[in-house]
């Protein structure tokens, strides 16, 4: 069995509508949480034949991934990443909304890339706190995959 690995390793970037290939980082995150059941929509099968007993089928399959970390302004200039997103992405609409984000882990070599709309997250902080910072990126159609690409 091999060994847990650590949350902070991983890695997640979105896509520049404007330059397809091309991915930002996105920084400063504090945390993340993938929902791989949001979504899901399934239909009762539960018959008479059941024998009393539950059935059902899985009709749609939906996920989400909710990153949350610190609004990143050094020298004034906020995080490539959360710019993109909050002036960018985030005023969008109709099949313009839907972009590219991918996600692995440092251990990984391939890229998960998902075709997905984005929803901003709150802002806010308290007297003694940062200024917090986050997303919900949900996905639209499977996802796929791509290798890490390495440059020298």
């Amino acid at each position: 069995m091999g060994r847990p690995i650590d949350a902070r390793g991983w890695i997640f970037e979105v896509e520049d509508h404007a330059t397809p290939g091309t991915y930002i980082p996105l920084g400063l995150l504090t945390s993340w949480t993938k929902n791989a059941g949001e979504n899901e929509e399934t239909a009762d099968t539960t018959t008479f034949d059941s024998n009393g007993y539950y059935e059902q089928d899985v009709m749609q399959r939906g996920a989400t991934i909710e990153v949350s970390g610190l609004y990143g302004a050094t020298s004034g200039t906020q995080d490539p990443g959360q710019l993109y997103v909050d002036e960018t992405w985030t005023y969008l609409l109709g099949e313009d909304s839907r972009g590219k984000m991918r996600y692995r882990h440092t251990s990984q070599d391939e890229w998960t890339v998902w075709e997905c709309t984005v929803t901003p997250g709150e802002q806010g902080g308290e007297t003694n706190a940062k200024t917090s910072w986050g997303a919900t990126f949900t996905r639209c159609g499977a996802p796929t995959t791509e290798a890490v690409v390495t440059t020298p």
